[in-house]
């Protein structure tokens, strides 16, 4: 679809929240037009998990966003997809691919929202890529464990925070989930959430920085649990480390089900967002760097450099593959 003024922030790049929402609808209609693919219990695939999505390229009002899905392997109870998204200028005929993602589903009954569905199987071109898409289902797997178990934190209100410190651009939204949020099942969208965490981040990036900003990446995206319709949820955004030119922003979703009494207060979505400072002419500007003050500040930083230092040496090693090949 083409790219309009209401997708764009006010530098006129399309926000990653609204690239994200695209890209999970794409991934949400490939992944329960598969599943409803043999006879059997009617079902719609909800989303668990974004893997590492990083923004290559921005994209500007009028130009055309094409998604594409594949489903690339199925366990038994669940599907992977790729997306790729590719923008067009429409006046030009110039194209440019801008993301690609790979994301998970599970199968969810119609009747019973509580209850996942066997997936049918697809057919693999080749035995190897079988076996890969089985050990990208394990490495995922674990990581969604992990991340659970380190999911108890919470983000408190700070009096008089000084610039650059992690309280000073810290941001909450509350928003209640309506219609039309949700499924045919009465949960959330994935990409809704999705969006609504983007914005966060973005709030929390410009906040710190006081410049044009924009998605460069998303860490893992996991959802631990749905989220019902008539619930209130809480988007919470933090700053955790900053580099030269970016800023890791981690971001956390939590559910107070209204509509459920028996149910307490929940974490629902957790992720990484980082963002990078942008100039009028859209050129990189360094980024103040973060203030910590309390050891768990610190701890955190120490943590976002790990990652941040992974992905650059993990960038650095593909180049050198490509360069070779």
């Amino acid at each position: 679809r083409i790219m309009r003024p209401d997708d764009a922030n006010v530098a006129g790049n399309v926000h990653g929240g609204t690239i994200l929402k695209m890209i999970e609808e794409a991934g949400a209609i490939i992944s329960t037009r598969h599943c409803n693919s043999q006879t059997g219990e009617p079902c719609v695939a909800a989303l668990a998990r974004v893997e590492r999505t990083d923004f290559l390229s921005p994209v500007c009002i009028g130009e055309v966003a094409n998604v594409s899905a594949e489903i690339t392997y199925t366990s038994r109870h669940s599907v992977e997809v790729q997306v790729n998204v590719m923008s067009e200028n429409i006046l030009t005929g110039a194209k440019k691919v801008t993301n690609k993602a790979t994301l998970w589903y599970v199968p969810l009954s119609l009747k019973n929202v509580n209850k996942v569905l066997e997936v049918p199987p697809i057919q693999y071109a080749r035995k190897e890529q079988e076996d890969e898409g089985k050990k990208r289902y394990e490495e995922q797997k674990l990581d969604r464990l992990e991340t659970k178990q380190r999911n108890g934190d919470v983000i408190l209100p700070v009096i008089n925070p000084e610039p650059h410190t992690v309280g000073y651009s810290q941001s909450s939204l509350i928003h209640l989930v309506g219609p039309s949020d949700c499924t045919l099942l009465g949960f959330v969208h994935g990409g809704v959430t999705m969006k609504l965490m983007d914005e966060v981040a973005g709030i929390v990036a410009a906040r710190h920085c006081k410049t044009n900003i924009v998605t460069a990446s998303v860490d893992a995206i996991n959802f631990h649990e749905k989220i019902k319709k008539g619930s209130v949820i809480t988007i919470s955004g933090r700053m955790t480390f900053t580099s030269n030119k970016s800023m890791e922003i981690e971001v956390f979703v939590d559910a107070d089900p209204f509509v459920d009494d028996s149910r307490e207060r929940y974490r629902a979505v957790s992720a990484f967002f980082t963002y990078v400072s942008l100039s009028k002419e859209g050129k990189p500007l360094p980024v103040p760097q973060l203030l910590t003050e309390t050891e768990d500040e610190k701890r955190r930083f120490e943590e976002g450099k790990g990652r941040y230092l992974q992905t650059k040496a993990k960038r650095q090693a593909q180049l050198q593959q490509a360069a070779q090949q």
